[in-house]
């Protein structure tokens, strides 16, 4: 089949974050095996009991090869833009591809299925790996659990695969990226109405917390150590999000949360901001959770397999991104890259899209690094 094809039976799977992927796992795990791979089936509940699936695949015999990497959960599609088809009904219009996740990234599995579909086993003599992850979109769980669970990644990471992973970048060639934490503190109170005593406002104990979060921003905004020139923008926009969730004016809150989510750099240690967020949760007696913790992604711009994909894909030099990918739980793999069809500008929006030529230069490009490294 063509990408297009596969992507429109990719998106038409309502595989948002919060709810079960299975589905969609079932629907790439049962293509991989019509092409020829062997597969490997990772499976786990989340914090909510909804069940997910990922699947690990390989072609060929041997090792080195191609490893590629990609994720079946998407962004809720709430509002979406038409009225005439939803998210998940694949619509063409124009040059275009409709529906959510047809960018981020079913788009780029699509490509990655149509080029593996051209190259039978015995041209093959180092395997191509596919990889589909659960969860990518609210943490990389999935990336987490193929990391510690995964038989043929260990084999991947052992005989040195060339890992792409296939997110949007409009097929250029991206270096790195950065890391993602997420830390959530929350205050205890009782409830009460307000003209009386018999509350305990939570967000009277928030209030030194969020002081010394505000205090860690403007750090991180002034001090050149927590800033790296080779990402836009070069700080770790440390983003503080506040809610006591109380439904009206007269409640005395009884809880009071605070989100902080930053984006860390290759070469600094985000330990020591966690730990200071800790230790100001604790003075104030507060809970504190590190919800999510994923590493940066750096290869080196220099490195021969760097400069390979680049001459491959006729680039002349690969650039970073600000956003995360499953990268940040595969650091076992030395050579990895992200290079994907379509452009992060169009993922998570109400009017997700894909241009079909991106489908057809992804395809190429896929079976282009395949034909290199793996015949």
């Amino acid at each position: 089949m063509q990408a297009l094809e596969y992507a429109k039976k990719l998106v038409a799977f309502e595989s948002t974050s919060s709810l079960s992927n299975v589905a969609v796992t079932d629907y790439v795990q049962s293509e991989l095996k019509r092409l020829g791979f062997v597969t490997e089936r990772i499976e786990y509940d989340d914090r909510n009991g909804v069940r997910k699936a990922c699947v690990v695949a390989k072609k060929g015999s041997g090792s080195g090869g191609m490893a590629y990497f990609g994720h079946t959960d998407v962004v809720p599609a709430d509002p979406w833009f038409s009225t005439e088809h939803g998210p998940f009904e694949p619509t063409v219009a124009g040059e275009r591809l409709y529906g959510r996740g047809s960018c981020d990234m079913k788009g780029s599995i699509a490509c990655m299925l149509a080029a593996a579909e051209q190259f039978s086993g015995g041209d093959l003599k180092h395997p191509v790996y596919v990889t589909c992850t659960a969860d990518e979109e609210i943490g990389y769980r999935g990336a987490s659990e193929v990391a510690e669970r995964s038989e043929l990644f260990r084999e991947m990471v052992d005989g040195r695969a060339n890992g792409i992973i296939g997110e949007p970048t409009q097929l250029e060639v991206v270096y790195a990226h950065k890391g993602v934490v997420g830390l959530v503190a929350t205050s205890r109170g009782k409830a009460a109405h307000s003209s009386t005593r018999e509350g305990l406002n939570a967000n009277l104990a928030m209030i030194p917390y969020l002081v010394e979060m505000k205090a860690i921003h403007d750090e991180a905004e002034a001090d050149a150590s927590w800033q790296n020139d080779e990402f836009n923008p070069p700080t770790l926009t440390w983003n503080i999000g506040i809610n006591d969730l109380t439904k009206a004016v007269n409640i005395t809150p009884p809880q009071s949360i605070c989100t902080v989510y930053f984006r860390p750099m290759p070469g600094q240690d985000e330990q020591l901001l966690i730990d200071r967020a800790r230790r100001a949760a604790e003075a104030s007696e507060l809970e504190f959770e590190v919800r999510v913790h994923g590493s940066p992604l750096y290869t080196d711009p220099k490195s021969d397999f760097v400069q390979e994909v680049l001459q491959l894909a006729g680039q002349a030099a690969p650039k970073t991104v600000s956003y995360g990918t499953d990268g940040a739980k595969l650091g076992a793999l030395d050579k990895l890259l992200v290079c994907g069809p379509g452009s992060i500008a169009q993922a998570h929006t109400h009017d997700e899209w894909i241009a079909l030529e991106q489908l057809e230069r992804g395809t190429e490009m896929y079976a282009r690094l395949i034909r290199h490294w793996c015949c």
